[in-house]
């Protein structure tokens, strides 16, 4: 990933959450940016919480539809980061054991959460179908869009 093709979709994204669109269409339009701009990223998506029911609900994305779009915390690798509000980088999906396959030329995945005064509101799942995709940089990258994200939950959620 190339510093300035990162500082130029967080600019994009602040000016996405400053529009007067609503909440889900700010969030897809985000999703497109991202994966558009960046090569390895085929699929990504943004699910949040359902803190009473335990599960997370997926509420936007970009790249091929899943049926995957409730998912219970702890299963799969969405899950895991729901129970542990930590990101996780998978290098090779067919090496974790709790993982819920979308697609089959999925490779690597990483999810990093959505915290708002450490609970866990939501996060970005980002998929793709090269092995080892995803690095350190990547996981800073996601968490800075998941910052402005929380910043504007309360300002624009449904």
């Amino acid at each position: 990933m190339i510093f300035i093709e990162k500082k130029l979709i967080i600019k994009k994204i602040k000016s996405i959450l400053s529009n007067k669109d609503d909440w889900e269409k700010k969030l897809f339009k985000i999703c497109d940016i991202i994966k558009y701009n960046l090569k390895k990223y085929d699929w990504v998506g943004f699910y949040f919480s359902d803190l009473i029911n335990k599960q997370l609900k997926l509420i936007a994305f970009s790249g091929e539809e899943t049926e995957h779009t409730i998912i219970p915390f702890g299963r799969g690798v969405c899950g895991q980061v729901a129970n542990s509000n930590k990101p996780l980088i998978i290098p090779d999906v067919k090496s974790e054991k709790n993982y819920i396959s979308c697609n089959i030329n999925v490779k690597s995945e990483i999810v990093v959460p959505i915290l708002i005064d450490n609970i866990n509101i939501g996060q970005i799942d980002v998929d793709s179908n090269t092995i080892n995709a995803f690095s350190n940089m990547d996981k800073i990258f996601l968490e800075e869009i998941c910052e402005l994200v929380s910043k504007n939950y309360d300002l624009n959620k449904n």
